[in-house]
């Protein structure tokens, strides 16, 4: 069971994650451009963080919500 308020820090971690994540991939993909190694490094970072937030909206799925 988790409290109302660990599931709305779980949802700002989500949203946290997926937005800088998309951001950072979206840098990457412009970085790629001037430095192939750098930019790719951060596409697939920026690939995982959304991924990472992707998963923590399946675990927020699987949470129960605490009625007190």
């Amino acid at each position: 069971m988790a409290s109302a308020q660990t599931i709305e820090r779980l949802h700002k971690l989500i949203w946290a994650l997926i937005y800088s994540g998309l951001l950072t991939g979206l840098v990457g993909l412009v970085v790629r451009k001037e430095n192939t190694v750098l930019g790719w490094a951060m596409l697939v970072a920026g690939a995982g963080v959304a991924a990472a937030g992707a998963v923590l909206i399946w675990v927020r799925s699987r949470l129960d919500v605490d009625k007190h």
